[in-house]
């Protein structure tokens, strides 16, 4: 019987691990194809720019949305739609030969991307009642394996294939979690008699949630900034050539990938909160080692251990989420995303701020800062998580 009940949750997790790799995906395509694009259509700094902003807002919208709409109308026709428009923005990518429909595809792919990585979490944290912990760490790893398959392709394959077959290609593995998705059984809709607004309404003013959205507002707000200014810090402040900062960029990936396999097996003995807090206070020594580092080898290994400490935050902040409100994941999420993409749109933009006033290292400041704040928060909330729930 055991043997049953599984087997169903197992082919759902296999499919969710597959939308998180083409979330992965999602995630770090516009960076892959900037150079062409400035190629192709002649896009200049400010397009581009704007090109980020409006894919992170369309994913702060859907996050904004998920939420309630999985808790009342469950997950598979969500997540299957959510998948099918990747492919197509993709595909739409692939031939846009303008700056509008480029724009247009990059706002559908960001929507479209929410929504895989909302729902895919969020029902990772309901099948999982027991180990959410391990499963949401588990989860991030496959999209970190996505997030590093697109510039491989196109580092591999450009000149061979051209970017419309890349992205053709992007398209079709965007379409391997859809037809998982469309094949499997899928959880009933927690509230399909009706969803409870004055329920709702309390998980969103429940004051623990808000400290854990904040806790991933600054998380956020760090993986958008080191992910993608620590290549130029480098290059610009240590030295670096380009190709061995690049190098470095992917062993901070790497790292995170593999922090993230290890948190999955030691959580369980530690606890999600636990594990927060010790990665967090790894995370503020890394992050002072990078924005201190006068030497390749310390900045190198000051950003290896950033990839390490940054690796359970997320997921395993999540966790305590998911058992906090196991009755409202979706919507509990949602709160959770829309804080945690604030903090990504916001900080990267002061980090170049700063750069452009007082040099890389003064920006680099900003991860120090938003680590110091995880460490605080997390501290706060093991303290509420001591309290009776009912005082949260």
């Amino acid at each position: 019987m055991t043997e049953q009940r599984n087997a169903p949750v197992t082919g759902l997790m296999a499919s969710l691990c597959a939308g998180m790799f083409v979330f992965g995906i999602v995630m770090a395509i516009l960076g892959a194809i900037l150079p062409s694009l400035f190629a192709t259509i002649a896009l200049d700094k400010v397009e581009a720019g704007n090109l980020f902003l409006v894919m992170n807002f369309a994913m702060l919208i859907m996050s904004l949305a998920f939420g309630p709409v999985v808790d009342r109308f469950g997950f598979k026709a969500f997540l299957l739609g959510s998948a099918v428009l990747v492919a197509a923005s993709l595909v739409l990518l692939s031939v846009a030969g303008s700056y509008p429909a480029v724009l247009a595809a990059v706002a559908v792919l960001g929507f479209a991307g929410g929504g895989i990585n909302g729902g895919a979490n969020a029902l990772t944290a309901d099948l999982n009642p027991e180990r959410r912990g391990a499963a949401l760490n588990v989860l991030g790893t496959f999209f970190g394996f996505g997030a590093l398959t697109m510039p491989f392709l196109i580092g591999a394959l450009l000149q061979h294939l051209g970017l419309r077959a890349i992205l053709t290609i992007a398209a079709l593995l965007s379409l391997v979690p859809a037809v998982m998705y469309a094949a499997l059984r899928f959880p009933r809709p927690k509230h399909e008699q009706g969803f409870p607004l004055a329920q709702a309404a309390h998980v969103v003013g429940n004051p623990l949630l808000w400290l854990c959205a904040f806790l991933l507002f600054f998380q956020s707000a760090n993986e958008f900034t080191v992910g993608g200014w620590i290549s130029s810090y480098l290059s610009e402040i240590i030295g670096f050539a380009p190709a061995a900062a690049s190098l470095v960029l992917a062993g901070y990936w790497a790292a995170m990938m593999s922090g993230r396999f290890v948190s999955s097996r030691i959580v369980g003995r530690l606890g999600n909160a636990r594990l927060v807090l010790a990665s967090a206070v790894l995370a503020f020594a890394a992050s002072l080692i990078a924005a201190f580092a006068q030497s390749q080898l310390v900045a190198c290994a000051g950003a290896i251990l950033l990839g390490l400490g940054f690796a359970a935050i997320f997921p395993s902040t999540l966790a305590v989420i998911g058992e906090a409100f196991p009755a409202f994941t979706g919507t509990a999420f949602s709160v959770a995303f829309v804080v945690a993409l604030s903090g990504g749109m916001t900080a990267p933009w002061l980090t170049g701020r700063i750069a452009a006033d007082s040099g890389l290292r003064q920006g680099m400041l900003v991860p120090v800062v938003a680590c110091a704040a995880i460490v605080v928060l997390q501290l706060v909330i093991m303290r509420a998580l001591r309290q009776p729930a009912r005082q949260w």
